[in-house]
């Protein structure tokens, strides 16, 4: 993890692979694929992330569910064009994959680091109990003039903090991420169900460029 070029978006998980191998896409000659890594929570809950892995780093073709990994990593996005609009897909892109026999429960098994630059106006709300959040959208930017956009939520404090960033602003993140279910109205009489993933930020701080 010290290589300079990932140093604004390092991310580890360790978890359980429950699914298997989809292909993804193929960059010069080299597959990717998807696969997801459930991630347990102190909550007793548990987060499902997607892991993006080259086939250069695992046989794809095996069968590992039900098998333990600590993955070193970036969060990264890109754009899927889908319903004549744009969906933004996220998911760990693994550089390092160590099989373990057990996590162990006092191991800190989701943690990420970024960053980047507030590039979308924060939102601030409170929730009907009381409770403050405010969504950031986070730009971390890639070699090769590439960037990823990594929604971020911030609760109580650290809401309100982050409620007076400015677009532009440059912000360092510390946190987890963290899978979330909701509902998608289609249509009047259609809900579908969804997933999406987001860094649950536990300290956050500007940074002067």
């Amino acid at each position: 993890m010290t290589d300079k070029v990932i140093e604004n978006n390092q991310v580890v998980i360790m978890g359980e692979i429950v699914s298997d191998f989809i292909f993804s896409h193929e960059i010069f000659g080299e597959g990717f694929y998807m696969v997801d890594v459930r991630v347990e929570r102190l909550s007793e809950s548990m987060d499902n992330i997607p892991l993006m892995v080259s086939e250069r780093l695992i046989d794809v073709d095996g069968d590992y569910k039900g098998m333990y990994i600590i993955v070193n990593g970036q969060f990264r996005s890109y754009n899927r064009h889908e319903e004549r609009k744009n969906k933004l897909v996220l998911s760990v892109f693994a550089r390092e994959i160590e099989f373990v026999d057990e996590i162990g429960e006092s191991t800190k098994s989701n943690q990420i680091y970024l960053d980047g630059y507030i590039c979308k106006e924060p939102i601030y709300r409170k929730t009907p109990l009381g409770r403050e959040i405010a969504d950031l959208l986070l730009a971390v930017n890639r070699p090769y003039g590439k960037s990823d956009y990594i929604p971020c939520i911030c609760w109580g404090r650290n809401a309100r903090f982050a409620s007076g960033f400015e677009v532009g602003a440059r912000c360092a993140v510390w946190g987890r991420i963290q899978s979330r279910e909701y509902m998608k109205k289609l249509s009047e009489e259609q809900l579908e169900r969804r997933v999406a993933y987001e860094v649950s930020v536990s300290k956050l701080e500007l940074i002067e460029d």
